[in-house]
């Protein structure tokens, strides 16, 4: 059996040709190749000479003798230019080779075999370049057959895996890599000399021989196929790429970390609370930039103590864990620590809950960092979950707050120099937020305390009046503001009740309100009307701005910075039960009457302090008995998330029952009304109407004549009589006795004598003149001027008030259940002298 070649051999590319000559030099056998080469059937070449018929004629001489040479035994071997008949041109150059050949008769002839040179060149042309691009190539180059062996690789490719060319033919991808990357190689070579679909970078992992460092591959797969199609293996390029993916590691690196600092930029710091800071850094680092993080934060910063000047000296001062976060499950709280027993710098875990206080030893890596102020880096101890751990000082203006610690868990990239970076700017700005923090607590604490101590001690106490009052700081994210509140007891059994609010927030505004606070009460003491004393106030005010303040006449007026106020001052008088009320730009108070629905009285509102040139108007009104009368600040019903009228219609509605305990309207006012949780802070002043009874005022009008001093003295004695006074019935007149007596010498019109009695004995006595009486020593040869000494001697408290029609001199003095001062001694009595 004849076998043929599969299609595909080089014949097929050659396309050789034969004919042969006969003794007499012409064509006597033509091949089917040399019609397709010549394009002349063989009916129309035999017998003919193929010189005269394939040469120019030119050349046809010197061919007509090489012929002659071929048919005496001679072979030849030449380029031979040819055209086909009936052209008049060169058609192409034909490689001839001429073998001398034998008839069966003896006679001499040739056989000729005939080849393209054009083909020639091209397959010369193909395999250069074919040896170029593989055997040159910058790249590993293999060549694998349709059984997925190494049938040819280049030299790039056993440079880099050892070895010369050929003894890499025959062997498979398993000898190169892995086996997880090997059947990835296998499965795709099998798939493309499947399906004839290239395969475009396959990124495979591994390494070289002599080698241990981890490479990275990019592989190109294509099908190779035969000159008739048929497949015949699957080449292979590949390119290492280990520096790109280094590159784009970095890159990515790069660009993670910016992420998280842009981050970190917008979520450390929203709190001025130190563990939400702290909170908020570890929500950044975890899982974004590692696996495990905690942050210490020094004991003395939590508790409020003053932060040390610079570094810390020894590192080993307390600190409390304020936080941990954990991107792995069932992770304990872990630090490393230095073990004594073994090398220093080797660490053990050791856990430490959230909130614990502890100390770091002196020699661990913990306790260095502190007192270095620089981050150490810390592998994980043996059989510990964590792979390495940065630990990273937290340093705010030469000062270090505290200590975090950021931890990778294994099987998770090491840290690099990137990562240490980013460490440090973390730390760093955490650190400024909580230092902020520190400095803001500190801050908002002093005001605070400054703010609670200009408030009224305790439960104020009045004459007439049953008093209940609530006040509520902002919380810790807000600063203190300037409300305040504040009961005056009066002479004459009546009380001044305040309430005001400093606009503006902080420490400035908490010092302007206790200057105004303070600036009240001594106006008060001077029993000025109500709309005189926010007239004094509003210039007090004014004035704010300007004192203390250097370099004011440099910056001009215009730059003097302002304070604004608003102020309720209301006077009520226990006897008569009628409050007098003066505003400056604040909120109205609120009347609930007995059986009524709560209003808000009409009390012209007035300009705010500070600004100046209005006048306040005052209001009078009379208050029924069991009336309750609230005065508050606009931390109660104001804030952002609904308008003013709504909150006042709020309180209004919750004070329905005014008959309830006066503690209990104002814990119900607070926990009913919506206050946004300390937005602002809120002062709320409650008073229920309890007016003197009639028999416990004695009041009298006495003629301006002299024997109103004795009567003055009889009234008295009976009044008290009647009180059940007896012990303080010799002092009561003789203190009256000398008031009356200065009333008819310095006084003018009629004298009214009034006695009150309620928790102290007041005793008052009334004239129309307007000079002031004032305290002198008398000389020692003098008669009189000694009253007011004796009274002044004799009394708790003694002291004069302009009234509209005159003046109003006072005495108080204790009840006798009460600690009554005792008797004047002889010194005492001898120094009016």
């Amino acid at each position: 059996m004849w076998q043929s070649n599969p299609p595909g051999s080089i014949y097929d590319y050659i396309r050789v040709a034969s004919f042969s000559m006969g003794p007499d030099g012409l064509v006597d056998q033509w091949s089917a190749r040399a019609t397709e080469l010549f394009g002349i059937p063989a009916n129309e070449v035999k017998g003919k000479d193929p010189v005269e018929a394939f040469m120019p004629p030119d050349l046809r001489p010197r061919g007509h003798r090489k012929v002659a040479e071929i048919l005496d035994g001679r072979e030849w071997t030449g380029l031979v230019p040819f055209r086909a008949p009936g052209e008049s041109s060169t058609r192409g150059i034909a490689e001839l080779y001429v073998m001398p050949s034998e008839t069966a008769d003896g006679e001499r002839g040739a056989s000729c075999i005939v080849v393209d040179v054009r083909a020639l060149r091209r397959i010369e042309t193909d395999l250069a370049a074919s040896q170029a691009i593989f055997g040159q190539s910058p790249f590993g180059f293999l060549l694998f057959g349709t059984d997925l062996t190494v049938q040819r690789a280049n030299r790039r490719f056993a440079t880099v895996f050892g070895g010369s060319v050929d003894e890499h033919r025959g062997r498979t991808v398993h000898d190169y890599l892995s086996r997880p990357e090997a059947e990835r190689m296998t499965a795709a070579l099998e798939r493309v000399l499947r399906t004839g679909e290239a395969v475009t970078d396959l990124q495979l992992t591994g390494s070289v021989p002599g080698s241990s460092e981890r490479r990275h591959w990019s592989v190109n797969l294509y099908r190779v196929h035969s000159g008739s199609g048929r497949p015949v293996g699957v080449a292979g390029v590949g390119t290492d790429v280990t520096r790109r993916h280094i590159a784009a590691r970095e890159a990515a690196s790069a660009r993670r970390n910016l992420a998280i600092l842009n981050e970190a930029s917008a979520r450390i710091g929203n709190s001025l609370d130190l563990e939400t800071t702290a909170r908020e850094l570890l929500d950044v680092a975890v899982p974004g930039f590692c696996d495990l993080a905690s942050v210490d934060l020094y004991q003395g910063l939590l508790t409020g103590d003053e932060a040390p000047p610079g570094r810390a000296t020894d590192g080993g001062a307390e600190l409390r864990r304020v936080a941990f976060a954990s991107a792995v499950s069932d992770t304990p709280l872990m630090n490393p620590s230095v073990n004594p027993g073994r090398t220093p710098g080797c660490c053990d875990t050791v856990p430490i809950d959230v909130g614990a206080v502890h100390r770091y030893p002196f020699n661990s890596p913990c306790a260095g960092a502190l007192r270095t102020g620089r981050l150490q880096s810390l592998p994980g101890a043996d059989g510990s979950l964590v792979q390495s751990t940065l630990v990273v000082p937290m340093v705010a203006h030469d000062t270090v707050v505290g200590l975090v610690q950021f931890s990778r868990t294994k099987g998770s990239e090491p840290f690099g120099e990137r990562d240490r970076a980013l460490a440090v700017e973390l730390a760093a700005r955490a650190a400024v937020c909580i230092d902020n923090a520190r400095l803001y607590r500190r801050e908002h604490e002093r005001a605070l305390i400054l703010q609670r101590s200009l408030l009224p001690p305790g439960d104020p106490e009045a004459a007439g009046l049953d008093i209940a009052c609530r006040y509520l700081p902002g919380n810790t994210a807000t600063e203190v503001g300037g409300d305040w509140f504040d009961v005056i007891e009066l002479p004459g059994h009546r009380t001044a009740l305040v309430v005001g609010d400093v606009m503006g927030r902080g420490l400035r505004a908490a010092v302007a309100m206790g200057e105004l606070r303070t600036a009240v009460r001594t106006l008060a003491q001077l029993d000025l009307e109500p709309a005189e004393v926010l007239s004094h106030l509003d210039e007090i005010a004014r004035g704010l701005g300007t004192a203390g303040s250097p370099g004011r006449s440099a910056r001009g007026p215009e730059r003097s910075e302002v304070y604004l106020a608003t102020c309720v001052y209301a006077v009520y008088d226990a006897v008569t039960r009628r409050c007098t009320f003066a505003n400056a730009g604040h909120l109205p108070p609120v009347l609930v009457e007995p059986g009524e629905e709560a209003l808000l009285l009409d009390v012209p509102p007035g300009m705010p302090l500070g600004v100046g040139g209005e006048p306040f108007e005052e209001v009078e009104i009379e208050l029924p008995e069991g009336a309750l009368l609230a005065l508050y600040t606009d931390g109660l019903v104001e804030s952002r998330d609904h308008p003013l009228d709504e909150g006042l219609q709020a309180f209004r509605s919750v004070l329905t029952d005014p008959a309830r305990p006066l503690e209990d309207v104002c814990d119900h006012v607070l926990n009913t009304l919506d206050t946004r949780h300390g937005e602002d802070d809120i002062a709320l002043l409650m008073a229920r109407i309890q007016g003197l009874p009639a028999e416990a005022v004695g009041d009298w009008r006495l003629p301006r004549e002299p024997r109103s001093v004795g009567r003055a003295r009889e009234l008295a004695r009976a009044q008290l009589t009647t009180w059940e006074l007896d012990p303080l019935i010799d002092t009561v007149e003789l203190l009256v006795s000398e008031l009356v007596t200065n009333a008819l010498r310095y006084g003018e019109g009629e004298i009214r004598l009034r006695l009150l009695r309620d928790r102290t004995l007041v005793c008052e006595v009334w004239d129309a003149g307007l000079v002031q009486p004032r305290r002198r020593r008398a000389r020692d040869t003098d008669e009189g001027g000694r009253g007011l000494q004796l009274v002044g001697l004799l009394s708790t408290a003694w002291g004069s008030r302009r009234t509209p029609r005159g003046k109003t001199v006072w005495f108080d003095l204790p009840l006798p259940s009460d600690s009554a001062p005792s008797e004047p001694t002889v010194d005492q009595l001898l120094s009016m002298f």
